[in-house]
C-alpha cells in the first residue's frame, strides 16, 4: 500500500514514515520561517486515514484497528467533521491528488463508502483536470459493487496489498487473503472501469527465498499493471514480528540474500519497461504516484483522520489516534495530538533527504522555489554534498541542475539520508 504499509529497502532512510507522510527526525523548531506567501498557499494534496483492518498483520505498526464492533459511521461523521474544519482554517485550492490510507479503507461497506466519498467532495469540491485519487484496497475485500460506489464517487487509482504469490508467505506475514483474492480483486477493479491500479510485494519476509521473490515477481508483472511498490520488511516494534524477532524466533532472510532480491526486482523491473522513479517504486511512464511525490518534494498536505499527518505553510500536526477519542475531539475541534512549526533549516533538510528518495533526485531551481532566490543548496550543503559526491554514493545531475543518488548510493541510501540529518540544526 502507497503510504501506510512500512517500506523500507536497502536504502530506505530512518526516518519516522507516518500516516500521510514523513516527519523529520530533528526536534520541532520554536516558531516557523514560512514565508507570507507561503502561509496562503492551499494545499494541492489530501491524505485521509481509515484505520479499520479486517485482522492485524504481523508486522504492521501503523494506526490500525480489528474493525469487529468499531464505531464507523461515528468516526465518518467526525472525519466529515475534521474535513469541515480543516477548510474552514486552510481553505482549499485545486486538488490535484487524493489519497485515502489505512488500515484498509476498502473495509467499508458501500452504504459507509458512499457518505465517505461525498464528504471529501463536498469539502474539496475543486479538483483538477486528470486529478489522481487512490484508495488503497487488500484484496478480497472489493466486490464489483463497492467498486462502482468507488469510481462513482471519484476513485480512479486503487492500489492493493498483495505482498506475495506464495500462499503460505501469506499466512506467514498474517494476510487474511490468497492469490485468488488478487486475481478476482483485480478483474473486479477493471470491470468497474478502473484500469489505473497498482500492487504492493514484500521482501525480506520470513522463510522467503530470491527464488520466491522471483516467482512473485513474474506473477506481478504477468498482470501488466501500471505501477509497483517493491518493499522490504522493516521489523518494528510493537508487532508480533518484534517479539518473534526478539525471542530469536523469525528466520528472516540473511542481510546477503536480502539484497540479491533488491537487485533481482530492480533487473526485472527493468528488463519489463518499468521505470524505477523512486527506491521502492516502479511505473510505466506516466504513471508515478503523484501523491506520494508530492511528500517526496517537501510539499504541502492536508492530513485527515485519526493518527494522520498533515503539512500546511510549515506547521506539523498529528491527530489523536485513537477511534472513539479522535471521535469525541472532532466534535470539540481540530482533533490534534501535537501540532509544531517547522524551522527553516529543518525544512531544507527534509527537501533533501526526502527528495534523494526519487531517482531523477533533487534541483537547484525546485530547492530555490522553496526557500527563496537567495537560497543555493551547494553552498547550504556543501559539506555532506561533497562528502557523498567523494564517496560516490551521489552524483551530479547535469541536465537537471542537481544531483541524486548513484547506482551504489540506491543501495545504501541510509548513509546517504544520514548525513543530512540534523546538518543544518544540530
Amino acid at each position: 500500500m502507497d503510504q501506510q504499509t512500512k517500506r523500507q529497502g536497502p536504502g530506505m532512510p530512518n526516518l519516522e514514515q507516518t500516516a500521510g507522510g514523513v516527519m523529520s527526525s530533528g526536534q520541532p523548531a520554536a516558531e516557523s520561517a514560512a514565508s507570507n506567501s507561503e502561509k496562503k498557499r492551499a494545499p494541492q494534496a489530501v491524505y485521509i486515514h481509515i484505520p479499520f483492518c479486517t485482522n492485524k498483520c504481523f508486522y504492521c505498526d501503523f494506526n490500525s484497528y480489528v474493525l469487529k464492533d468499531q464505531p464507523v459511521m461515528d468516526y465518518l461523521k467526525a472525519l466529515d467533521r475534521e474535513m469541515e474544519l480543516t477548510v474552514g482554517q486552510t481553505p482549499p485550492g485545486e486538488i490535484r491528488t487524493i489519497f485515502v490510507g489505512g488500515g484498509t479503507p476498502t473495509v467499508l461497506n458501500p452504504q459507509e463508502m458512499e457518505f465517505f466519498l461525498a464528504s471529501v467532495r463536498k469539502h474539496f469540491p475543486r479538483w483538477a483536470g486528470g486529478i489522481e485519487f487512490t484508495m488503497e484496497a487488500n484484496p478480497g475485500t472489493t466486490d464489483r459493487e463497492k467498486l462502482a460506489v468507488m469510481k462513482a464517487g471519484g476513485v480512479n487509482r486503487v492500489s492493493f496489498g498483495v505482498q506475495a504469490f506464495q500462499n503460505e508467505l501469506l499466512s506467514g506475514i498474517g494476510r487474511i487473503h490468497n492469490t485468488d483474492d488478487v486475481y478476482r480483486s483485480l478483474e473486479n477493479a477493471r470491470a468497474a472501469g478502473l484500469d489505473n491500479l497498482s500492487i504492493d510485494l514484500m521482501f525480506g519476509l520470513p522463510n522467503q527465498t530470491v527464488e520466491m521473490l522471483d516467482y512473485s515477481v513474474s506473477r506481478a508483472l504477468e498482470l501488466g499493471l501500471s505501477h509497483y511498490s517493491i518493499y522490504s520488511l522493516k521489523v518494528e516494534e510493537n508487532t508480533l514480528f518484534h517479539t518473534l524477532y526478539q525471542k530469536n524466533q523469525l528466520p528472516l532472510p540473511s542481510e546477503e540474500d536480502e539484497l540479491k532480491m533488491y537487485l533481482l526486482l530492480m533487473e526485472r523491473m527493468a528488463q519489463a519497461g518499468y521505470k524505477q522513479y523512486e527506491i521502492s517504486n516502479f511505473a510505466k511512464p506516466g504513471y508515478e504516484s503523484r501523491h506520494n511525490i508530492t511528500y517526496w518534494r517537501n510539499e504541502d498536505y492536508y492530513g485527515l483522520g485519526a493518527g494522520a499527518h498533515g503539512y500546511v505553510a510549515r506547521q506539523r500536526h498529528v491527530n489523536i489516534k485513537g477511534v472513539n477519542p479522535y471521535v469525541e475531539a472532532a466534535g470539540q475541534g481540530l482533533p490534534r495530538l501535537e501540532q509544531f512549526a517547522v524551522s527553516r533549516e529543518e525544512a531544507m533538510e527534509d527537501f533533501v533527504m526526502v527528495g534523494l528518495r526519487m531517482l531523477d533526485g533533487i534541483r537547484k531551481e525546485d530547492f530555490r522555489a522553496q526557500f527563496g532566490a537567495a537560497s543555493e543548496m551547494d553552498r547550504i550543503f556543501a559539506r555532506p554534498l561533497q562528502k557523498m559526491l567523494s564517496a560516490g554514493l551521489l552524483e551530479q545531475h547535469e541536465d537537471q541542475g542537481g544531483y541524486r543518488l548513484s547506482r551504489q548510493g540506491v543501495l545504501f541510501g541510509n548513509e546517504v539520508f544520514a548525513e543530512f540529518i540534523g546538518a543544518l540544526t544540530v
